[in-house]
């Protein structure tokens, strides 16, 4: 049986993200890490494909936790226990990410994900209005659904693994469209805060990069060029999100009716922020590639990462964009076209050539945006 919500008066809106929150997704970002990791080691179509089906599943049940933190307040001790409890849980999927396809060694993924998906309904349903109690209670069985799949596909490994995964993501991504989620009380200023800020602790991911992609005390100033160039061009991202759309978005997400808020909000925040959070996996998999021998032709997946990393990412908030229609998302989609076309710079000139053409294009993409905005 459901619980029943806490008893008192109802508590008040919830406006800014918590410093617990804050401390939750910088837990969230060693997932990006080790995803990050994972595709360095498995650079090819089929590693990209895992990491894919891997940070799906994953991010499926961070947004759960978005969206719960922006009914249920997180100051009581019981909550905030609970909370820190799946950050632990959240941890022990992301040291498993390597293990997860491997033969029943991921199977401390699947509990894990399973003890998460069960204090995520059950902090829930301590919310204090009766309608968000009754929404989540209609996705509950779904999210239940999609953790025993993911339990069992960590459970035997291989091929019966990717099947599982693979059902999970149609589950919660594309059946999730039709359920009713007209009863979650969104607040429009928490929620596309607490979304920022994971954005921009993933760019930090592709900052990292920078210094993990270094071997050795040898460092020689194309190392140090190609370094800025790969800051520039985090720099970018950074500034092509949080430019002005963070902002834009949270009037956007407030203008929209309850009754279709919830459903904006899968799409601009689930589906649109999984294609740009997946992009910087990649990009920062490139950024590491990139740094390791500057000055030579890359081989191997090194440019389609670096590339294709930071075309995704562009390619995720023009969706973003067209969602909440908070701008054109023509000039961008357009933009990252010509960043994949820096593929064969890298792959026949360098990886420093091939990160100055993309951060060149980034600089040009925003002269293009500045100068077609009305005055």
């Amino acid at each position: 049986m459901p619980s029943t919500p806490e008893s008192g008066a109802e508590s008040p809106p919830i406006t800014r993200v918590s410093t617990l929150e804050l401390f939750f997704d910088l837990v969230f970002v060693l997932v990006i890490t080790r995803l990050t990791q994972y595709v360095v080691q498995h650079p090819t179509w089929a590693g990209a494909g895992r990491a894919a089906l891997i940070f799906a599943v994953i991010w499926w049940m961070y947004g759960g936790y978005a969206w719960l933190t922006n009914s249920v307040q997180t100051d009581r001790w019981g909550r905030r226990v609970a909370l820190l409890t799946g950050m632990a849980g959240f941890l022990v999927m992301a040291l498993y990410v390597p293990l997860v396809f491997d033969d029943g060694n991921g199977l401390p993924f699947g509990i894990a994900y399973l003890a998460v998906t069960s204090i995520h309904a059950a902090l829930f349903a301590r919310a204090a209005d009766t309608s968000v109690v009754r929404a989540v209670f209609r996705i509950a069985p779904l999210n239940t659904l999609a953790a025993l799949l993911v339990l069992a596909g960590t459970a035997v490994g291989g091929t019966p693994a990717y099947v599982l995964f693979g059902l999970v993501v149609i589950a919660c991504w594309a059946v999730s469209g039709m359920v009713n989620a007209s009863g979650f009380s969104i607040g429009a200023e928490h929620f596309v805060e607490r979304h920022g800020l994971v954005v921009i602790v993933a760019i930090g991911e592709s900052v990292v990069a920078i210094s993990a992609g270094i071997t050795g005390t040898d460092i020689g100033a194309a190392t140090v060029i190609t370094a800025l160039i790969a800051l520039a061009i985090s720099a970018a991202l950074w500034w092509v999100y949080f430019g002005g759309d963070d902002r834009r978005a949270e009037r956007a997400l407030g203008a929209v009716g309850p009754e279709r808020r919830g459903r904006v909000a899968l799409t601009a925040f689930g589906h649109a922020h999984f294609v740009m959070l997946f992009g910087i996996v990649l990009m920062a998999a490139g950024v590491k590639k990139a740094i390791g021998e500057p000055t030579h032709a890359l081989h191997g997946a090194g440019p389609v990462l670096l590339a294709g990393g930071a075309a995704l990412f562009l390619i995720g908030e023009a969706s973003f964009r067209r969602i909440l229609r908070i701008g054109s998302p023509g000039v961008r989609t357009v933009f990252a076209i010509a960043i994949v076309a820096t593929i064969p710079l890298g792959q026949h000139a360098s990886g420093l050539a091939q990160a100055a053409a993309i951060a060149g294009l980034f600089g040009l993409l925003f002269v293009v945006e500045r100068s077609t905005q009305p005055r």
